[in-house]
């Protein structure tokens, strides 16, 4: 353990570091708030971060902090982890988005940080560090969350044209533009409101392992929570394009109909997750939701090969980062 002097330098680096990957969490998933909206032309793209920026930022008020209580005690043991546990899991999952966004896969940057964490724990402690519990549930959502995301955005456009079946086509567009406005908004916090807080997680981890904080504590300081949602409402406010097209285009054709349904499939589906404590992937949520809107017009609606590809990326982004993160591990023993 280095000195008290030293740790407290390292310890703000790897809190900077920490809201780094918070803004590239936003940046990374913008994608997961916008590209509906934007695809849908009911906002601008400009127009359409800042809308979503806002409210990421507006969940703060309203999500109690039970996904950043799983991430920070319940995914390894705190006793298991270090200064070095941290730099390891935060460089391998930013390294994971940055790779994602690069090639425009719509990839977890949450699972990509429990990756991370994992991957990093494992050379310290072993096995042994894990909290098989926390572990298990997380990688049960990898199915859960876009199945539901699945089922609620295939049953809110069955739903939809129920109710709209004897209104005229224009009159239901008009109605459904506005309509897509909450959706987004909706979706927009339940974004906030669960991935913003994995970073708080990971900063209430390295103030208990160094001694900034208690560990009995029921939340951790004010300024990690205000600090990590301004950081990810940022990230979002530059938007991932590369991902936003993958998103709203290749999938399938969005009408407002569509981004309406797959927008409010997806908050309910993040919303019950972020109450339940579960750090799911907002884009596993939104990528399901979209699918099942467009297989209530035709399987043929969806383009199942894009489709598939995304899978293959949720499949190894918690291997894939967790060996970075290893890698990372050891080279960091060499640093600091």
């Amino acid at each position: 353990m280095p000195s008290i002097q030293t740790a407290f330098w390292v310890v703000a680096l790897l809190v900077v570091l920490a809201l780094a990957f918070d803004f590239m969490n936003g940046f990374h998933d913008a994608a997961n708030s916008i590209a509906t909206v934007v695809s849908t032309g009911v906002l601008k793209p400009q127009q359409a971060v800042i809308f979503a920026a806002f409210f990421n930022f507006l969940a703060i008020f309203i999500f109690h902090l039970s996904v950043a209580a799983t991430v920070g005690k319940g995914i390894v043991h705190p006793s298991s982890v270090d200064l070095h546990v941290i730099f390891g899991a935060l460089i391998g999952a930013i390294i994971w988005n940055i790779l994602t966004w690069y090639y425009g896969i719509p990839s977890s940057s949450s699972h990509a940080l429990i990756g991370g964490l994992v991957g990093a724990t494992i050379p310290k402690a072993g096995f042994a560090g894990l909290v098989w519990s926390g572990i298990i549930k997380t990688v049960a959502f990898i199915f859960i969350s876009p199945f539901v995301g699945f089922l609620l955005g295939s049953l809110m456009m069955l739903l939809v044209a129920w109710v709209c079946r004897n209104v005229n086509v224009a009159k239901t567009d008009r109605w459904l533009r506005r309509l897509q406005l909450v959706s987004a908004s909706a979706y927009s916090l339940g974004h906030g409101g669960n991935d913003a807080q994995k970073t708080i997680g990971i900063i209430w981890l390295l103030l208990i392992i160094t001694g900034y904080a208690e560990a009995g504590a029921s939340m951790p300081p004010m300024w990690t929570i205000i600090g990590c949602y301004i950081a990810i409402a940022m990230g979002t406010m530059f938007g991932g394009w590369r991902i936003v097209k993958t998103m709203g285009q290749k999938l399938t054709k969005l009408k407002p109909v569509g981004g309406f349904c797959a927008e409010t499939g997806g908050a309910m589906t993040l919303f019950a997750a972020t109450a339940l404590g579960v750090p799911v992937s907002t884009t596993h949520t939104i990528t399901g939701a979209i699918v099942g809107v467009g297989s209530t017009r035709r399987a043929s609606a969806v383009r199942w090969g894009v489709a598939g590809n995304i899978v293959w990326a949720w499949i190894f982004t918690i291997p894939a980062t967790a060996m970075m993160s290893m890698a990372v591990y050891y080279l960091s023993l060499w640093l600091f």
